[in-house]
Formats: C-alpha cells, sequence, structure tokens
C-alpha cells in the first residue's frame, strides 16, 4: 500500500507545484506590475523552491548536441543501437563535413560505458560521456524505469544483468572495445568479462572500473553497514512493493525510487537543507548563475527510477552480505565466476579519496582477483580530494581523472 500512498500523495501534490510555478513566473517576469513590488524577489524565490520541493522530476536528456573532437565542432546524434525489455543501448554518434575529421573519428576506440542501475538515470553520467566523446566512439547503457517494463516480460536477476552486458560486448565487439563501469556497474561487468575469459571468448581491450563495490569489506561505509546489519528478509519485506495500476509495469514488485531517493537525503540531510536555502538566496540576490546550478543538480538528483525486485535482492546478497565475488563463490546461470581467467583485458581502477559511498579499497580488490594479468596490464589511481561523484563527473574527472583514462585506453587499443 506505501506506493499507492505515494502516487496519491504525488497526485494531490501536482496543483499545488504547479501553483506555485505560477506564482514564482507573475512575481519574476520583467515588466509585470507584481515584479515591481519591494518583496518580489524574496516572494518569487519562495513560490520557487515551493515548486521544486512538490513537482515530479522526470527523466533528464543527455542533451549532448555537440562536441569538440580532433579540433573541431562534431555534432552529436542521439541513436539506439541495440534494446533489451530493460535496457537500451545508446550510442553517441559524432558527425563531421570534413573527410579528414570523418576518418579520424572512425578511428577513436569504441567505449561502452556501463551506467549504474542503482535509481538514478544514466544521465547521471552526462559528464562522463560528454568528456569521453572528445576521443572515442562512445556507446551508454540506458537502463528503463522497472515501473514502465510491464510484468509479461519476467523478471529481471542480476544473473540478467551480467548477460546483457555480454550481449552488448558482443553487438558492439569485443576486438577494438573498451568499457568503462561506473559505481554498482563495476560488479556484473567484472564478472561478465570474467565468464566470456573463462570460456575462451573475446574480451574487451580494456576494463576501467570507477568507484565500484568490487568487495566491499575493505574500509566499509555506512551504505555497506546498513546492508549487513539486517537481514536479506528486511529488505524484502521492508523495501519491496508493487507497481500500482496506473504504470505500464503494474503488479511487478520493485525497489520503489522514492524509498531510494529518500535514503540518498538521509544520508547528508544538513547539506541538502543548507543547499536549499542557498539556492532561495541566490534567487533573492539575483544570483542567477549559482541558482541554475543547483537547477541543473537537482534535476538530475531528484529523478529516480524503480528497480527490479529481484535484482536488487540479489545485489543485497551477493555483493553487499555474502561478498561473493571477492570470495571466489559467485555462479553466475551455473557458470563460476573467475576473475584470474582474465589474460587480455587491461584493468584500470580508480577511487576517491573521500568517497562515502564505495570505501578505499573497494575497487582496487580488483587486482588481487584478476591475478592472470601482468603489471602491464594494470594501474590504479587514487583521486586525492574526490568524493564518489568527483571521480567521474565535475572538474576533477575532467582535469586529473579523464587523461590518465583516455592515455590507459590509447596504449592498450594499439
Amino acid at each position: 500500500m506505501l506506493y499507492q500512498w505515494h502516487e496519491l500523495w504525488r497526485a494531490g501534490m501536482a496543483p499545488f507545484a504547479c501553483w506555485a510555478d505560477a506564482g514564482a513566473r507573475a512575481f519574476s517576469a520583467p515588466g509585470t506590475w507584481l515584479a515591481s513590488w519591494p518583496e518580489a524577489p524574496r516572494i518569487a524565490a519562495g513560490y520557487e523552491l515551493l515548486h521544486r520541493l512538490g513537482k515530479d522530476y522526470e527523466k533528464p536528456a543527455f542533451g549532448i548536441d555537440l562536441v569538440d573532437a580532433h579540433g573541431h565542432a562534431c555534432p552529436v546524434l542521439e541513436q539506439e543501437a541495440a534494446a533489451t525489455p530493460f535496457c537500451r543501448l545508446l550510442h553517441f554518434r559524432r558527425h563531421a563535413d570534413d573527410a579528414r575529421v570523418l576518418e579520424r573519428l572512425a578511428q577513436d576506440p569504441p567505449v561502452l560505458v556501463v551506467a549504474p542501475l542503482s535509481g538514478h538515470h544514466a544521465t547521471l553520467l552526462r559528464d562522463t560521456v560528454r568528456t569521453l566523446l572528445r576521443d572515442h566512439d562512445v556507446y551508454v547503457t540506458d537502463w528503463i524505469d522497472a515501473r514502465l517494463v510491464p510484468s509479461d516480460h519476467g523478471a529481471f536477476t542480476l544473473d540478467d544483468y551480467v548477460a546483457t552486458i555480454e550481449r552488448f560486448i558482443a553487438r558492439l565487439g569485443a576486438a577494438r572495445l573498451h568499457v568503462v563501469s561506473v559505481c554498482q556497474s563495476t560488479v556484473p561487468v567484472l564478472a561478465a568479462v570474467s565468464l566470456l575469459a573463462a570460456r575462451g571468448e573475446a574480451t574487451p581491450r580494456s576494463l576501467v572500473m570507477m568507484g565500484g563495490p568490487i568487495d566491499t569489506r575493505e574500509s566499509p561505509t555506512a551504505v555497506n553497514t546498513l546492508a549487513t546489519r539486517k537481514p536479506l528478509a528486511w529488505f524484502e519485506g521492508n523495501l519491496i512493493h508493487a507497481v500500482p495500476a496506473n504504470h505500464p509495469g503494474r503488479g511487478r514488485r520493485v525497489y520503489p525510487g522514492f524509498l531510494q531517493h529518500a535514503g540518498f537525503l538521509a544520508m547528508n540531510p544538513e547539506r541538502h537543507l543548507q543547499s536549499h536555502w542557498d539556492f532561495y538566496c541566490h534567487l533573492v540576490r539575483g544570483d542567477m548563475e549559482d541558482a541554475e546550478a543547483h537547477r541543473r543538480f537537482y534535476d538530475e538528483y531528484n529523478a529516480v527510477l524503480d528497480m527490479p525486485a529481484e535484482y536488487y535482492l540479489d545485489t543485497v546478497r551477493v555483493v553487499f552480505q555474502q561478498h561473493l565475488l571477492a570470495r571466489g563463490g559467485w555462479d553466475v546461470a551455473g557458470e563460476r565466476v573467475d576473475p584470474s581467467a582474465i589474460r587480455d583485458t587491461a584493468i584500470f581502477t580508480i577511487e576517491g579519496e573521500l568517497d562515502d559511498i564505495c570505501g578505499l579499497g573497494q575497487t582496487r580488490a580488483a587486482h588481487a582477483l584478476c591475478t592472470g594479468l601482468g603489471a602491464d596490464r594494470r594501474a590504479h589511481l587514487t583521486v586525492a580530494g574526490a568524493g564518489h561523484y568527483g571521480i567521474f563527473s565535475g572538474r576533477r574527472w575532467r582535469e586529473q581523472v579523464y587523461p590518465q583514462v583516455k592515455g590507459f585506453v590509447a596504449r592498450h587499443a594499439a
């Protein structure tokens, strides 16, 4: 019933959010008599804050239309390269009207960016994708909100996630492919590459793992502690709900996005309260640049998706409670995941010094598992002063991390 109550609350808040939006516009529109009131900036700021607290946040667009590649401004076309009921494989195809530029674009190494399925949409990696497009042909996994997937498509498990990655690697061709995995996706991606290697199939040329829970026994965070303090039955009984009848996936069991969002906010409530107060002050002072930065961040942060219940519970059990990958006891569809079988895929692990989601050492643990690789096929980077998001988005990503990722891919693309 919790999901149904949330939907009722959301429907009730919609008129209020529209009213607050109209009030904000009325008291801020240039040239109107309401905007000329002495207290108009404060009134408009208050209305907009109320609007943003009450509105429904839909999935944002990537909005990558133009990138600078090889010294030229290249238009970008977002295309669907492949699809399953639970995921779309997006291709950001770059174009140019100069034959020499087109030739260089065609020679750029293909990169598959595997977005995490952990609450937020793949658009959270917008900065990651935009930066990679300077020198690479980029594909991204765009996971579909589980409430939008009709229940007749069946369940989606962690094993299905691994199989999806294998399918996309085969679709793109492993011979030239490089894979970048972020956060949660590092675990199923490492499993997929391990299984391909164990079967003697082609594997990607390199694998970059960024801030992922390969072994959550290393430097446990609050997220890891919560997962180990509660039994799996508690997660199933308290966090899993059926999708209401007003969505295509009605009846499907999911971990709802609104519960995940509440958990995100509960991790740092003071920071979010201060951020919203700062947003109000920016609007009152007319500091539109900082106000717009706030809008962009929370338009992304507040847009969440439902996760399939089977996948979520599998992840809690396999990754956070039983540590099966790190302990060598994980079987996917009857096959044992053995990272030591990897021989031809170079690995690069990246961690943030101040990461409060995946602690230091959790991603680096992959090196202890991939014993079949020599020193020339390994690299690690700890980004000083960076939190979880800073290693794949923002100034540190663009200026410190990306140059090393670019160099690593280039070395192993030959």
